[in-house]
């Protein structure tokens, strides 16, 4: 039981799969910082991504244990490893996996106005650690009578979406710039346990050693995408592909944003981004299982001229009370919704560029400040805090270190670099720096690069 545990808690650790992507908020006028905040200032006439290259990112993070803890060389043998983790873990603790990858994006100039426009694609999931049923698989209910096993700590989300987007971005006045995304997301893959209910006890007997209830039991699992017509696993990536774009289950939403200059030095940005679902009708494959059930285990008596199949009937009357259903009915998923507010305080040379307009516009080689970073999970939402610092080399160098403090770690440090050789513009960021020493003990890894060709 404990390699077959062990098995699971690594298949979550590579398929567990939003993302803050703090370094890129608002970092050196990137065209990607569009899609973290839409009310982003934009001085540039028109960009275009390279296609496939302009834009790739992904973020990792395990909370409660890290690979050292399975993996370290010691005397220890790898079950009781595995039984100090599972322990040791609490049921807020979770893996998370996002993927982002730009095919297409580009935008253009229309008076004050910047419209941008493009496809990527996501992956996206967090599994949470159901402590109890892991502790009832792995253990047993005998060292734990009269304890309540909660079946609501099931609880995880996954998605596979292709996101087609347009938006806008005006400068309403000079010290304020407003924009909006909207978005149309195809889901090639969704599952969920969310909601779930019910709990498992063990007393001692009357008639029997022990006496089990399974109370208030509503568990539930819906997904999509996953199973095909014949109730087969769907197993070509291609499916899965061609789903992202324009596919069976369709949603909507929009991301909404603004940047506002309280003086010419000091600067609040903030967003809200994935404010959408996505209705899913095609490929679906729900579980549910709702009822109460009790049992003092069989007690056996022989009779020759009247035999029993004592375990059928505990079969039929468990079914009976607690029936398991599939269905195919039609569900609607939530994005997992984020939040954005900073301020920033510039400081340093002054300096100035050209606009799209042919004016010049002054800005400092410095800057410093904090970021709020926040994204609905189904147990709760998850915050980050932030404090940056950037600096300008030139007018076409830009560079930003971070700070962030969060649920995986508090010592994340990051550090980015934007870099424009003509039109070609190349950039890269890197998040919690001082773990790349030894990946195996990282709680969280995070990265993001690409290309554009920028017009000014």
């Amino acid at each position: 039981m404990k390699n077959i545990l062990f098995f699971l808690l690594i298949l979550s650790i590579a398929k567990g799969i939003g993302q803050n992507k703090q370094v890129l908020y608002n970092f050196a006028e990137l065209p990607q910082t569009l899609l973290s905040n839409p009310g982003t200032e934009v001085k540039y006439k028109s960009h275009f991504g390279v296609p496939l290259f302009s834009g790739f990112s992904m973020d990792f993070g395990s909370s409660g244990f890290v690979l050292t803890d399975l993996f370290s060389i010691d005397n220890n043998n790898i079950n009781d490893k595995i039984s100090f983790v599972l322990n040791n873990l609490t049921t807020k603790d979770f893996v998370k996996f996002n993927s982002q990858r730009e095919i297409i994006t580009a935008g253009f100039r229309v008076d004050d106005a910047y419209v941008s426009f493009g496809f990527y694609k996501e992956i996206d999931a967090i599994v949470y650690y159901p402590k109890d049923v892991i502790t009832l698989l792995n253990e047993g209910n005998a060292a734990y009578l009269n304890k309540r096993f909660r079946f609501s700590q099931l609880l995880y989300k996954a998605d596979i979406v292709g996101v087609i987007h347009a938006g806008i971005t005006k400068k309403v006045s000079k010290k304020l710039t407003m924009g909006g995304r909207f978005k149309i997301y195809s889901s090639a893959l969704n599952t969920e346990s969310i909601g779930n209910t019910g709990t498992f006890t063990t007393t001692e007997g009357t008639d029997n050693i022990y006496k089990h209830y399974l109370n208030n039991i509503n568990i539930n699992i819906k997904s999509s995408g996953l199973v095909g017509v014949d109730d087969e696993f769907i197993d070509q990536p291609s499916a899965y592909l061609n789903n992202t774009f324009l596919g069976d289950n369709l949603g909507v939403g929009f991301d909404v944003g603004a940047t506002y200059h309280i003086t010419p030095q000091l600067e609040f940005s903030g967003s809200i981004l994935d404010f959408g679902f996505v209705h899913h009708k095609k490929n679906i494959k729900n579980f549910t299982a709702v009822g109460s059930f009790f049992t003092e285990g069989i007690n056996l008596q022989y009779d020759s001229n009247n035999p029993k199949n004592y375990w059928q009937e505990l079969s039929d009357n468990f079914e009976e009370q607690i029936p398991a259903n599939g269905n195919g009915d039609s569900y609607i998923s939530w994005r997992p919704t984020k939040l954005n507010a900073a301020m920033k305080y510039s400081f340093g040379e002054k300096r100035s560029e050209i606009c799209y307009d042919d004016t010049y516009k002054i800005f400092y080689t410095d800057a410093v400040g904090v970021q709020l970073y926040s994204v609905f999970r189904p147990l709760s939402p998850q915050l980050a805090f932030t404090a940056f610092y950037q600096k300008s080399i030139t007018n076409k160098f830009h560079t930003k270190l971070t700070y962030t403090a969060d649920d995986l770690s508090y010592h994340n440090i990051g550090a980015g670099f934007s870099a424009q050789y003509g039109k070609v513009n190349l950039y890269g960021m890197l998040d919690n720096i001082l773990e790349y020493t030894n990946l195996s003990s990282a709680n969280s890894l995070s990265f993001q690069l690409g290309m554009n060709v920028i017009f000014n």
